[in-house]
């Protein structure tokens, strides 16, 4: 086997492990985009596990962000990139720890714009990890939510006019990753909460946090009507109509969808 269809197979096992929502998905696109968002994706959830990480400090969260948004801003130097992560490797997933296997999957002519993106995502990470997460007002989830989820609306938006033209509404691309980021927040509210963490400002109610998700998961559907690829069509459609789901299930007071339930929502959607 190739080291390049070896490094293939590795994202998509590391995919399956890390995504719950992006897995199914990304199978179903056809093998170029497979190939670049598995690796967009595993570049993002690499930085994601460092902002989510329990036992490093909030100190070290933010030098190994910001040096990493650094070393992404150029052709990715992967010897540098371990010599910075060396010192928490016993603490940090292998998601993280293999960045460069996953930046070296991504097609030349586009992986620049995904290491952009993931690296205005890094810095806007360490400065909530400054900040502690501190979310008093809209404006500052409008912020949160763009850095750590709009932003791959316009990753993936700039992937899917890389390959075939296709043009997006990139303000729509960043209310489908808002959408979607709000779900989690409301999932993980109780979880959050023990960590002595909130991502729901300080003056709004439940109800106002369900009404901000259903608002952008409509502006997300919005989204999906300049798509006319079939592939990406049915990547986009999925996560959305889990999320939407989901609060539904939230909003009856169920904590989450079952298996079953997920299964039969993407067969219903691959055959529609």
């Amino acid at each position: 086997m190739s080291t390049d269809k070896k490094l293939q197979k590795e994202a998509l096992h590391m995919l399956k492990q890390t995504s719950r929502t992006f897995y199914i998905p990304i199978t179903l696109l056809e093998p170029t985009l497979k190939k670049t968002v598995s690796s967009a994706y595993l570049c993002m959830r690499a930085i994601d596990e460092i902002e989510d990480h329990v036992l490093l400090s909030s100190t070290t969260k933010q030098h190994l962000l910001r040096e990493t948004a650094n070393l992404l801003k150029r052709p990715f130097d992967n010897e540098a990139y371990l010599h910075l992560v060396e010192p928490y490797k016993q603490l940090l997933p292998e998601v993280t720890l293999k960045m460069g296997n996953w930046i070296s999957t991504c097609p030349s002519g586009i992986v620049q714009k995904v290491q952009d993106s993931t690296s205005i995502m890094a810095n806007g990470m360490a400065d909530w990890v400054k900040k502690n997460w501190h979310i008093q007002s809209k404006e500052d989830l409008n912020d949160y939510t763009y850095y750590v989820a709009g932003l791959v609306g316009v990753m993936l938006s700039d992937i899917w006019e890389w390959r075939d033209g296709t043009k997006t509404d990139r303000e729509l691309a960043i209310a489908y990753g808002r959408g979607l980021q709000t779900v989690n927040i409301l999932r993980n509210i109780q979880e959050d909460k023990e960590r002595g963490v909130s991502f729901i400002p300080e003056e709004w109610s439940i109800h106002d946090t369900f009404e901000y998700a259903e608002k952008n998961l409509a502006l997300g559907n919005e989204y999906m009507k300049d798509i006319n690829s079939k592939s990406v069509l049915l990547f986009c459609k999925i996560p959305l109509a889990l999320a939407n789901k989901t609060l539904k299930a939230l909003k009856s007071g169920k904590e989450k969808m079952t298996r079953a339930e997920v299964e039969m929502i993407v067969e219903e959607i691959k055959t529609s």
